[in-house]
């Protein structure tokens, strides 16, 4: 069944439909240097204290009391398990993150150090801050200075992180820091994109006839920055069999296509779904451009989501359908539609539909403006490759200083 005003969602409802037409993926244990973007399906919680002993936070001089010291021998560096005591008056070299030996009361930074020989070995005193000289007083640092004391950080048992956010490199670290080596998480869906069209080329200079391939370049990194990972594009024959062998053959969580969603003579999209016993979720949607999407369940219930053939109308698909699917199967809430700033021209409302427009974002001492692009008809990506989103003008909308939100493009953060 093609689709029709009478089959097309309304675009809000279409959002929220394919946010829910999925449950997520089922976790799985990685380890750490595969779990960046993933989604974090239990708390982290703390193995150990950190830190793990009482540390050096500086270079410089672990000493006991006030000075002067007399430096020892020993230089306790990080690794080290078995420092020298201190005792009173006395003081040893230190590296950043050395254990702290017993009976230390403080650590001095080297910048504040002054060293000199005496008779029974060197001596430590604390520097001048006016002469940069000796203090001959060299009164006692205030307990723990420069010194992480044991668990500052964390304690066992400790909740860092909830469940349900995505994983980034920072929480990655603090997760090595308490012992982690994997990690409970979502692991990104798989994408295949299946590109239709014959007559499109995927090197080379376009001709009469014969376009590039737009949407194969465009759409691996646009899934990626939505947390899939995406497959190299296929290039698929405009034959019902063709697509229908290329359809059973991707082995991923999900399935997009660009082109054949419409009714043109080689757009075979439609009965190769009704030929497989899909099940239809949203078939068009009422929206400018990119009208003619749509989203099924295949009979292994993996999601398949057909995008227009024109490149802008894909990428409305896009934002459309597949952000909050993909949303979804990574255990996610769907992406809100952005933030609120005022039209700074007019924008020409459809009458019955919604239309998403490229804009750029201008944010002012007073408001923040969407200045609506050029060359943003359905088959162009100039707009686009400029923008930082789209407008969503609802029916009737569109007018310079109005308030509009806006769906802000795939993009990494």
């Amino acid at each position: 069944m093609a689709a029709s005003s009478s089959t097309a969602l309304d675009w809000h409802t279409a959002r929220a439909v394919a946010a829910t037409s999925c449950a997520p993926l089922a976790p799985i244990d990685a380890r750490l240097s595969e779990t960046n973007g993933c989604v974090l399906v239990t708390p982290l919680v703390a193995l150990a204290d950190v830190p793990a002993f009482a540390a050096a936070a500086m270079d410089g001089y672990a000493v006991n009391g006030p000075g002067p010291w007399l430096i020892g021998e020993e230089v306790n560096l990080a690794g080290g398990t078995n420092p020298d005591e201190l005792g009173p008056g006395q003081a040893s070299a230190i590296a950043t993150g050395a254990l702290i030996p017993p009976g230390a009361t403080a650590v001095m930074r080297d910048e504040d150090a002054v060293i000199e020989g005496a008779l029974h070995g060197m001596r430590l005193f604390t520097r001048d801050a006016l002469t940069g000289l000796a203090d001959e007083s060299s009164p006692a640092l205030p307990p723990g200075t420069n010194i992480r004391p044991h668990g500052e950080e964390c304690r066992i048992g400790d909740v860092l992180i909830e469940p349900g956010l995505v994983v980034t490199p920072a929480m990655l670290g603090l997760a090595a820091a308490t012992g982690y080596d994997t990690l409970a998480v979502i692991p990104p869906p798989s994408v295949a994109v299946l590109v239709m069209g014959d007559e499109l080329l995927d090197r080379g200079l376009p001709r009469p006839g014969r376009p590039r391939d737009a949407l194969g370049p465009l759409l691996p990194g646009w899934l990626a920055a939505l947390g899939a990972r995406a497959h190299p594009p296929i290039r698929v024959p405009d034959s019902i069999d063709g697509l229908l062998a290329e359809i059973a053959d991707a082995n991923v969580d999900v399935i997009v296509t660009t082109g054949s969603t419409a009714r043109g003579p080689v757009d075979h999209l439609h009965a190769a779904l009704d030929r497989m016993g899909a099940r239809w979720i949203v078939d068009g949607v009422s929206v400018r451009p990119g009208h003619p999407m749509l989203l099924a369940q295949l009979p292994d219930g993996r999601p398949l989501v057909g995008l227009p053939g024109n490149p802008l109308a894909a990428a409305s698909g896009v934002v459309t359908l597949v952000a909050p699917l993909i949303a979804a199967m990574r255990g996610l809430s769907s992406p809100p539609l952005g933030g609120i700033a005022l039209l700074a021209e007019d924008i020409t409302a459809h009458p019955h539909d919604v239309r998403l427009v490229p804009v750029r974002i201008e944010i002012g001492e007073i408001a923040t403006m969407a200045r609506p692009l050029t060359q943003t008809s359905p088959a162009m990506l100039r707009g686009l490759a400029l923008s930082d989103g789209f407008a969503v003008i609802e029916p009737g909308g569109g007018q310079r200083g109005s308030s509009v939100e806006v769906l802000a493009n795939p993009t990494y953060v």
